[in-house]
């Protein structure tokens, strides 16, 4: 893998630094659920109202307001993932990033924050219109040290400092190699890094921004207790696309690898889940096959994937990763492998993770 930099874009991530609630204090705070925009009705002034759907019991309905086109992608805006809450959209002709907290449950209707990024330059040989996905740093881009980072289909990924005072810039990384070319970003808290599974889950390369490293490292993986599928397993598995997401557990502190095994449906050109297997991934390099991740549940969507504490939630069932796509709700049950798939248009795809709420 080469960098193609002149020079190094100092573009640090400073070490976490921990916070001892005083004595007496209380540390408790209130979250929406994981949620996801079930549906949108016309409100005027080329905005609609966003209705979410949650497991959660005994909670509101969460309905807010937000512009028409981060919903309905249209020729010139195209949203192209989440992180955070946060949802990235490229502007075409223009080739303007934004970065929006409007589809954000808990965001403001009346003053929603928008934060302008420069056009992506593509490196040569390489394009910035189509994108894998989007993963910040730090829960917001408008902290300080936060650092966004855009995968593009192909070899390119760039990132920048959103609040780098108006002087933000684009950082191209040319990745040589192609099991990379459509694999998902993901920001490490754990290892203050960020992290890409290569196709096939043999690799994973890792930039340390932090000590300003821009060169990858790499960890090769080794599989442990894998099942021996049946031959019908086997068939569906060969006829499957296999796609490969890193998720960290901030309660737990684990690393997971989750692969999914989709499929076309009834010759639609649309990819339904058909199979999902989990391994915990240990520092050294070993990946180990499981069916009880125990009280979490993971969420893979079209946004950053995130995994939670199931009993904080209530209705959110444990040990299940659940699976949002354009046309595709499925929740699957690792103890026995079963899995249940409502299909339905989905306009925006992303799983928004737990968001503060401020009274």
């Amino acid at each position: 893998m080469s960098l193609l930099l002149g020079h190094s874009p100092k573009l640090f991530i400073r070490k976490p630094v921990l916070v001892r609630a005083s004595a007496g204090g209380s540390s408790s705070v209130v979250q929406t659920p994981p949620c996801y925009v079930k549906g949108a009705d016309p409100c005027g002034a080329d905005h609609v109202l966003l209705d979410y759907s949650h497991s959660m019991k005994n909670r509101p309905i969460l309905i807010k307001k937000a512009p028409e086109e981060l919903v309905y992608n249209d020729a010139e805006v195209t949203t192209i993932g989440s992180s955070h809450g946060w949802v990235a959209s490229l502007m075409h002709g223009v080739g303007i990033l934004r970065l929006h907290d409007d589809l954000n449950p808990v965001a403001s209707d009346a003053n929603p924050k928008c934060i302008s990024l420069p056009p992506p330059v593509s490196l040569p040989r390489c394009q910035t219109q189509f994108v894998t996905n989007v993963s910040l740093s730090s829960l917001s881009p408008e902290e300080e040290d936060c650092v966004v980072a855009v995968k593009f289909m192909g070899p390119q990924l760039s990132y920048c400092r959103p609040s780098a005072q108006g002087n933000s810039k684009w950082f191209n990384i040319r990745i040589a190699n192609p099991c990379f070319f459509s694999s998902r970003l993901m920001f490490s808290k754990k290892h203050n890094m960020f992290r890409i599974p290569g196709a096939g889950g043999q690799l994973i390369a890792s930039w340390d921004l932090c000590k300003d490293e821009h060169t990858p490292k790499f960890q090769e993986l080794r599989y442990h207790f894998l099942p021996e599928p049946t031959e019908a397993e086997r068939e569906v598995m060969d006829t499957c696309l296999t796609t490969e997401h890193l998720v960290e557990s901030q309660s737990t502190g684990e690393t997971f690898l989750v692969k999914c095994f989709r499929q076309t449906v009834d010759g639609i050109a649309v990819l339904q889940t058909k199979g999902v297997m989990v391994f915990r991934v240990a520092p050294k390099g070993n990946a180990v096959y499981t069916q009880d991740i125990g009280d979490l549940t993971i969420f893979i969507s079209k946004a950053e994937a995130f995994c939670v504490r199931a009993s904080s939630f209530p209705g959110v069932s444990p040990n299940h990763v659940y699976i949002l796509d354009v046309m595709e709700i499925s929740f699957f049950k690792l103890a026995d492998s079963s899995i249940t798939t409502l299909t339905e248009r989905i306009m925006a795809p992303y799983f928004f993770p737990p968001q503060n709420i401020e009274y």
